[in-house]
C-alpha cells in the first residue's frame, strides 16, 4: 500500500472513530435524563438496550431525542413480508401498532402479527398476546416464515451497491489505462495489498481466478463492519446468518475448485498404514466440510459482536455512576473508558476483514494445490 493510500484510509478511519465516540457521548447524555424517563437508568435496561443493539430489526432506529419531556425516536420503516397460515402477507414495519394492552399488534390479510422482543409471531384466533410454556416456547402463536427486508438485508443492499458503484467505476478506469481518481485512489491500495499479500501467497499460479471472489469479501466485511461502528449504523457481520452464509459461499467456492490431488490427500493419504487412512480420512473430511466453515463463522461472528458489547458496556458506567457524579464527569469518564477500546475495534474492522480474507484464500490455495510430481 502507497504512502497517499495509508494517509488517506487512516483519515477515513479517524472520521469513524470521531461519529462514533461522539454518537455515543450523546447516548451517554441521554442517561443522564431520569427526569425523561429515559430508558436506560438501570442495570437491567441498560443490558436490554445492548442486547437490542446488536439485534438485527425490522425498522430502521436512528436517534431518539427529547422534547416538552417526551422521548421521541428518529427513523424509517421497511418492509416485512411474512408467509403465514393465509399466505403470503406485506406490509410496512410502521403497520405495527401499540392496542391498549401495550402489545405491538397488527391485523393483515386475515392474520393477527404481534412482534414481541423483535420476534415476529402469528396469534391464533382469538388470542390478543403470545403465552409461552416453562421452557418459553408460544403456545398460542406460531413463527410465519419470515422473508423481511430487516435493518441487516438493508444494509447488505446498500453495501453491495456502493460497492457495484465504486469498482465500477475503478474498473472502467482500468480500463482506459487511467491513474484512479477521487475515492479509487483510496481502493487502489487495498485492491493491491489483497491481490499481492493475501491472494497471490496462499493460492499460488490460479490466483487470479479467485482474486474477485476475495475482493469482494474482503471489502464487503470491512465496510460493513466500519458502519457497525456507529451507535446508528448496521450491525451486519455480528449477524450469524450473515457470517454463515460467508462462510458457506467459501466452501462452496473450494469444494467446487478443488482437484485430485486435494482429494487423494484427504481420503487416502500417501505415506501413512493403511490402519489409520480410514480414521485420518474421517477427521479430514470433518474438517473440511464442517470445521474449517465453522471456524470462518464464528471468529468473524463473535468478535464484531464482542466489541459492540465491550464497548457500550463501558459506556454504561458512566450511566450507571450519574447519581454520584455530574452528567460532564460521567459522559466524560464514559467517554475515556471507550475512547482506547473504539480506536481497537476500527483496528479489528480491517483486522476481521483481512482474517476472513486470508483464510478463504488458504483454503482455496490447499483445494486448487498441484501435487509435485518427481
Amino acid at each position: 500500500m502507497n504512502y497517499k493510500g495509508i494517509k488517506v484510509v487512516s483519515k477515513l478511519t479517524t472520521i469513524f472513530s470521531l461519529i462514533f465516540l461522539i454518537s455515543f457521548t450523546a447516548f451517554a447524555n441521554d442517561g443522564n435524563k431520569g427526569e425523561y424517563n429515559d430508558p436506560v437508568n438501570t442495570q437491567e435496561e441498560i443490558n436490554e438496550y445492548i442486547e437490542h443493539h446488536v439485534k438485527d430489526s425490522h425498522d430502521f432506529h436512528l436517534f431518539d431525542y427529547y422534547s416538552n419531556g417526551e422521548e421521541h425516536a428518529v427513523g424509517f420503516p421497511l418492509p416485512v413480508i411474512l408467509w403465514g397460515e393465509n399466505g403470503l402477507t406485506a406490509f410496512m414495519s410502521s403497520a405495527f401498532h401499540h392496542d391498549d394492552s401495550g402489545k405491538v399488534i397488527v391485523e393483515k390479510n386475515g392474520s393477527r402479527f404481534v412482534k414481541n422482543h423483535g420476534t415476529i409471531y402469528e396469534l391464533a384466533d382469538g388470542a390478543d398476546t403470545v403465552v409461552y410454556d416453562a421452557e418459553h416456547h408460544p403456545t398460542n402463536a406460531s413463527k410465519p416464515f419470515d422473508l423481511s427486508i430487516t435493518k441487516s438485508v438493508f444494509g447488505i443492499l446498500l453495501f453491495g451497491l456502493l460497492m457495484l458503484l465504486w469498482f465500477g467505476k475503478l474498473g472502467r478506469q482500468y480500463k482506459k489505462n487511467a491513474v484512479p481518481t477521487g475515492f479509487g485512489r483510496v481502493l487502489e491500495p487495498l485492491v493491491i495489498y489483497v491481490r499481492d499479500e493475501i491472494a497471490k501467497p496462499n493460492i499460488g499460479p490460479k490466483y487470479r481466478k479467485f482474486t474477485g471472489y476475495l475482493m469482494t469479501v474482503f471489502f464487503f466485511i470491512w465496510i460493513s463492519n466500519l458502519a457497525g461502528l456507529m451507535p446508528f449504523g448496521f450491525n451486519v457481520t455480528g449477524q450469524l446468518a450473515v457470517t454463515a452464509s460467508m462462510a458457506i459461499f467459501t466452501l462452496v467456492v473450494y469444494l467446487f475448485s478443488s482437484n485430485g490431488h486435494f482429494w487423494s490427500h484427504q481420503l487416502w493419504m500417501p505415506g501413512v498404514p493403511y490402519l489409520i487412512r480410514p480414521l485420518l480420512a474421517i477427521i479430514e473430511l470433518a474438517g473440511t466440510l464442517l470445521i474449517k466453515p465453522f471456524a470462518l463463522m464464528v471468529r468473524l461472528f463473535a468478535n464484531i459482536t464482542a466489541g459492540h458489547i465491550v464497548v457500550m458496556s463501558l459506556i454504561s458506567i458512566g450511566i450507571l455512576m450519574k447519581k454520584d457524579m455530574s452528567a460532564f464527569g460521567s459522559t466524560t469518564l464514559s467517554l475515556v473508558l471507550s475512547m482506547f477500546i473504539t480506536l481497537i475495534e476500527v483496528l479489528v474492522a480491517f483486522l476481521q476483514a483481512y482474517i476472513f480474507t486470508m483464510l478463504s484464500a488458504l483454503f482455496i490455495g490447499m483445494a486448487v494445490e498441484e501435487g509435485e510430481h518427481h
